[in-house]
């Protein structure tokens, strides 16, 4: 149909109709924005092993952390902030708001790890705002899904699920559930990643919420050349209040893992300046537990596994341009417990979970002028022991009290100058074991297999038990293989279950030298089995010893390759899945790191 000629009249009131039209959607695209922009992004840090001491910001000069310093010079820094003795339980109390014993964690592998499935996460929180969400780090609260970091609320996923990891060059890595190799260090390589989210999200219009979980300066002790070689030879100028017990060396490679760090984290927040994002996102920076070493850390008692002030004290570091007034110094204790219902809090959301939250808001502490404190007490707990600080005193595991005002480095016990309040102390401590500890650590979670909404589940060497000769590469289990597999009486099993009927492909990672090849293994759930012979030689060298700085204590790695045993039909239901040999013409059978199941309908 051929167009009408609009008159002059016509053509000005159209000009006009169009015009009133293009303003009214500027002005609701206008207010739409408006409304995300008044949500935050939020980004938050912890690193592994890193203590309180481990920053310039707090007194040590033997390092120098300018862009995490900088945090609390244009934020806020909060004098006493309190995480757990160890990594997986400070995550799960960052994740839910919720003390970890609560959620099912009371172990840091072998599944004793995992947060239960009834736990809301501060991803669920979040994601259910309107945020994209993405972790990119060392996640160590499960590793199959739901457990996996997609079914706790995170839509992106690089990684790894395990507690500590062989090799931080170039490693196998955990994408969404596949297995990648990792490009170059993994905390400049998890970095990339983050800012590439951040960027993706930013371009999006989407408010997000990153949470980067570094897993350095964990051992093993593996730092890039550019930051070593600043450490290699420096003369310490501090060091720990037991300064004999310090291995210098370790001391060395932590410091110089921090520095890497700082310049990770000064690349975060110059992305931020470059997207102009600054002012509309909240840092958050903390630590999962004190040091992984004798070393300087301002004169505290204890280390990493204490529930003494030296292994559960950490830095919090919280910039909110514009928001969070720059340099002050929030005296009120603080815990992990409180970053759920903090940083909802400021973002201006509900948290999304029905269970009642153990952790309170520092909002107030953060936003107010003057503040108003709050009477608390804070509960630490690892391996039985339970220490209860208060604004002023510590109680810790075996009774003693402490003044934490005059006495920081807990010399002095003055129990019997204060009866009144050790026995408030001891009765409190008494009452959190009976409600929140009695029968945390009876586990009788199976390992999941299929679940409807995912793809992959990964069954590793870590979670496996053995019967006969078969041994683990190391005694802790995060990242071990097994090997010494000799015999067919010998079995690696696993209590699982099968969330869903179906074909499943089944991957082996495995390594076997030329002279050893032709065994026949079976891989058997219930009353279900698949079995394959290998074929191909794989004999890879150990690995990891040639970045190490210091000698290790976690086992050495390989890269193990992937043989294809078949496809197997699973039944949804619990039991044993069973991995045995019927056929050994060598030696051994092989070594053997993990079992890959991916859905044969979905495959690609």
């Amino acid at each position: 149909m051929k167009a009408m000629p609009v008159s002059g009249t016509r053509k000005k009131r159209f000009t006009i109709a169009m015009t009133v039209l293009a303003w009214s959607l500027i002005s609701v695209m206008g207010n739409s924005a408006g409304a995300a922009q008044q949500r935050p992004n939020v980004i938050v840090i912890p690193s592994d092993d890193q203590g309180w001491g481990d920053l310039s910001a707090n007194g040590n000069s033997n390092l120098a952390t300018p862009h995490i310093d900088s945090l609390a010079a244009e934020g806020a820094r909060f004098d006493r902030f309190y995480v757990c003795p160890v990594c997986s339980p400070t995550r799960a109390e960052f994740l839910t708001g919720r003390y970890h014993p609560r959620s099912g964690v009371y172990s840091t592998s072998a599944g004793g790890e995992r947060m239960d499935l009834d736990e809301t996460t501060i991803a669920d929180t979040f994601k259910a705002a309107g945020y994209a969400t993405g972790a990119f780090g060392k996640w160590h609260n499960g590793m199959q899904y739901p457990y996996h970091p997609n079914g706790r609320g995170f839509e992106e996923y690089y990684g790894f699920c395990s507690g500590h990891w062989g090799n931080y060059f170039s490693p196998p890595l955990d994408h969404n559930g596949r297995i990648v190799r990792g490009k170059g260090f993994v905390i400049d390589d998890f970095t990339n990643r983050a800012i590439a989210f951040i960027e993706q999200s930013n371009r999006a219009g989407k408010p997000f919420f990153a949470y980067l979980p570094y897993n350095t300066p964990h051992s093993p002790m593996q730092v890039p050349d550019r930051w070593w070689d600043r450490f290699k030879d420096k003369e310490l100028e501090m060091h720990n209040r037991d300064p004999q017990r310090e291995n210098v060396g370790h001391v060395r490679a932590a410091l110089a893992m921090c520095e890497n760090i700082d310049w990770n984290v000064g690349r975060l927040l110059a992305k931020l300046d470059d997207l102009n994002i600054a002012e509309e996102t909240i840092v958050v920076y903390f630590c999962d537990n004190g040091p992984n070493g004798w070393r300087w850390n301002g004169g505290m008692k204890g280390r990493k596994g204490s529930t003494d002030e030296g292994g559960v004290r950490s830095p919090l570091h919280i910039r909110w341009p514009g928001k969070i007034k720059p340099g002050i110094v929030p005296l009120q204790i603080g815990a992990a417990i409180d970053l759920l219902p903090t940083l909802a809090d400021l973002a201006g959301i509900s948290h999304s979970g029905a269970k009642p939250l153990d952790g309170i808001s520092l909002k107030p502490y953060l936003m107010k002028d003057p503040q108003k404190w709050q009477s608390r007490l804070i509960f630490s707990h690892w391996r039985n022991r339970v220490s209860v600080r208060t604004q002023t005193h510590r109680l810790d595991h075996q009774g003693q009290l402490f003044d934490m005002v005059n006495d920081p480095g807990q010399n002095r016990d003055i129990s019997k100058e204060q009866p009144r309040l050790t026995r408030q102390l001891l009765k409190a401590a008494a009452d959190w074991r009976q409600t929140v500890l009695d029968g945390y650590d009876r586990d009788e979670r199976p390992f999941p297999i299929g679940h409807p909404d995912y793809r992959f589940t990964q069954i590793p060497a870590r979670d496996g038990k053995t019967q006969g000769n078969i041994k683990r590469s190391n005694r802790f289990p995060n990242c071990s293989f097994f090997t010494h597999w000799t015999s067919t009486e010998d079995k690696i099993h696993w209590d699982a279950e099968v969330l869903e009927t179906g074909d499943y492909r089944v991957e082996v990672y495995y390594a076997c030298p030329q002279e050893d090849v032709g065994s026949t293994i079976e891989l058997r759930f219930n009353n279900s089995s698949v079995r394959g012979e290998i074929l191909a030689p794989h004999d890879p060298p150990l690995r990891g010893m040639e970045h190490d700085r210091v000698s290790r204590g976690e086992s050495f790695v390989k890269d193990f390759a992937p043989m294809t045993l078949g496809t197997m039909s699973l039944k949804k239901g619990r039991g044993q899945l069973t991995l045995r040999a019927t056929n050994i013409p060598g030696s051994q059978v092989m070594d053997f790191r993990l079992i890959m199941f991916t859905k044969v309908e979905q495959l690609p």
